[in-house]
């Protein structure tokens, strides 16, 4: 690989970073909070992209230069010797930097789903503290807000209350529903679910992945994940409506 094509790879790589950045499709592989890292990891890339190029193009002029006075010095009874004979090329490997381009390009990979949350155990901890909810019901709240609650504070503030939460719909083997949404540390790679049991009038037919916007009322019901033995609460579904899946699909903003 010519250094001309390293540049072209460099200049690739970056665009194709700073179209993720400047559009959704950095989120399938992000949390939102890393778009700043992002955009600075494009510009970089391209500015060492430009800057390669041009160290390209100027050095035939210095190699003139320097042929020159070598010719000057020979004929001055001078020997000259730059101790290199022949150029060296790079390794045919250096183009495994073409793959993350066509990663970003052409595969756009599904958010983390159904699949993923069932086989992960829930990571819901328990929060240091709980703000007071707004007045008024239902109360919109965040999926992961209510099942800390509901879990670790006996639902107090959730009594007499209508809620609404919205997550994907994901299923054990034994059929039993869940509200479910992906939380991120860093990237999609670290994702772990949190989970919610629907009782009460769930829909007769209810496929996973699909997005549901579920409002109800706290129950005390709770089981444990069998796969980490951690928390899941329960909340009494008195309505379920489908939704379009969210712009973010791992961060839920306070706003469910």
């Amino acid at each position: 690989m010519s250094r001309q094509a390293q540049a072209a790879v460099l200049f690739l790589i970056g665009g194709a970073l700073l179209h993720a950045s400047f559009t959704d499709l950095y989120l399938r592989y992000v949390k939102a909070g890393l778009r700043p890292l992002l955009l600075v990891a494009g510009v970089v890339l391209i500015v060492a992209a430009v800057a390669t190029v041009w160290y390209e193009l100027r050095r035939p002029r210095v190699a003139k230069g320097k042929a020159a006075e070598d010719r000057s010095e020979n004929q001055s009874g001078i020997e000259h010797h730059d101790g290199h004979g022949h150029a060296h090329r790079e390794p045919r490997v250096a183009w495994l930097l073409a793959l993350p381009i066509l990663a970003l390009i052409l595969v756009a990979p599904p958010a983390l789903g159904s699949y993923s949350a069932m086989r992960t155990g829930t990571a819901l901890q328990k929060p240091w503290g709980f703000e007071d909810l707004p007045a008024g019901d239902p109360v919109r709240m965040s999926l992961v807000d209510y099942a800390g609650r509901a879990a670790y504070d006996q639902g107090r503030d959730l009594h007499d209350r209508q809620i609404k939460i919205t997550g994907f719909v994901a299923l054990d083997r034994g059929g039993t529903p869940y509200l479910v949404r992906m939380e991120l540390n860093c990237c999609a790679a670290d994702g772990q679910p949190v989970k919610v049991g629907l009782a009460g009038k769930t829909p007769p037919v209810l496929q996973p992945d699909t997005w549901l916007e579920v409002t109800g009322t706290y129950t005390g019901k709770q089981t444990r994940d069998p796969v980490n033995d951690g928390v899941i609460p329960f909340i009494d579904v008195t309505e379920a409506k489908p939704v379009p899946a969210p712009r973010d699909p791992y961060d839920e903003g306070g706003g469910g």
